[in-house]
């Protein structure tokens, strides 16, 4: 069976304390549909990326994201933090504010791309681009029919996104986040203002390149970016992710909620 590596990235998380095990992939060996092959039969990631008939990119796929550590994607020297910011991801940091995080209760929370140590997926059909994740198994519609954000919009966890494409890009603008998720396993906040944007280009069939922007006046003192990449995982599937079946990790966090 396909082992997934534990993964420490960028935003939504594993959350300070808890222990995350190898995943498993589901349909391990069920060849992937149109996947380009090398002659021995192997996937072959480099080559071109596919297209659907409007001529944009088909990110369809199940992506692993990024491995590398999140003080190397992003620093706590780059982000651009308020005063009162800085310091309460100063008191998250070590995890002694664990019972405050979402992700704890189980909660699914913010577009979780680019931040997972977990794979996802993204379903192209025509008006929406669907981003499944395996972690806490739920899902976002990033709606591409035309609509625009709601002006008032009633905040929730996963807020409201709408996409488009920018020549071979595909950019999605996400508003309507409540102020109780963190950014990130390092515990940075964000406010019911933010403004998150963004980019995926699918440079070959294998690879895919993201860009995620943070624009939220209220915590930080101007908007801030950070790069990461992803790999395809061929041939296989999401793992169901059930983490409010009975959840043992709770009460071993440290601290208290406050």
């Amino acid at each position: 069976m396909r082992t997934q590596p534990v993964r420490a990235i960028l935003l939504f998380f594993c959350v300070p304390m808890f222990v995350c095990a190898p995943l498993w992939g589901q349909w391990f060996g069920y060849p992937t549909p149109g996947m380009p092959r090398t002659p021995d039969g192997k996937p072959d990631l480099k080559a071109p990326a596919p297209k659907n008939a409007d001529g944009h990119p088909d990110l369809s796929g199940v992506w692993s994201p990024d491995t590398r550590p999140l003080q190397v994607i992003a620093p706590d020297a780059a982000i651009p933090f308020q005063p009162w910011a800085k310091k309460l991801t100063d008191e998250r940091a070590n995890g002694a504010r664990g019972l405050d995080d979402p992700a704890a209760h189980c909660i699914p929370t913010m577009p979780k791309l680019v931040v997972l140590p977990y794979p996802y997926k993204f379903v192209q059909v025509p008006g929406m681009m669907l981003m499944l994740y395996e972690g806490f198994t739920t899902y976002r519609q990033v709606f591409t029919d035309g609509r625009a954000l709601p002006k008032d919009p009633n905040p929730s966890w996963l807020g409201y996104s709408v996409g488009h494409w920018d020549g071979d890009t595909f950019v999605v603008d996400t508003i309507g986040i409540n102020e109780h998720s963190w950014l990130d396993n390092a515990g940075r906040p964000h406010s019911d203002a933010m403004h998150l944007t963004e980019r995926y280009h699918r440079r070959d069939f294998g690879h895919l390149d993201m860009q995620l922007t943070v624009d939220d006046p209220k915590t930080y003192t101007k908007p801030w970016s950070v790069a990461e990449n992803a790999v395809m995982l061929p041939d296989t599937d999401l793992l169901e992710y059930a983490c409010s079946e009975d959840n043992k990790d709770l009460p071993h966090l440290v601290g208290t909620s406050k």
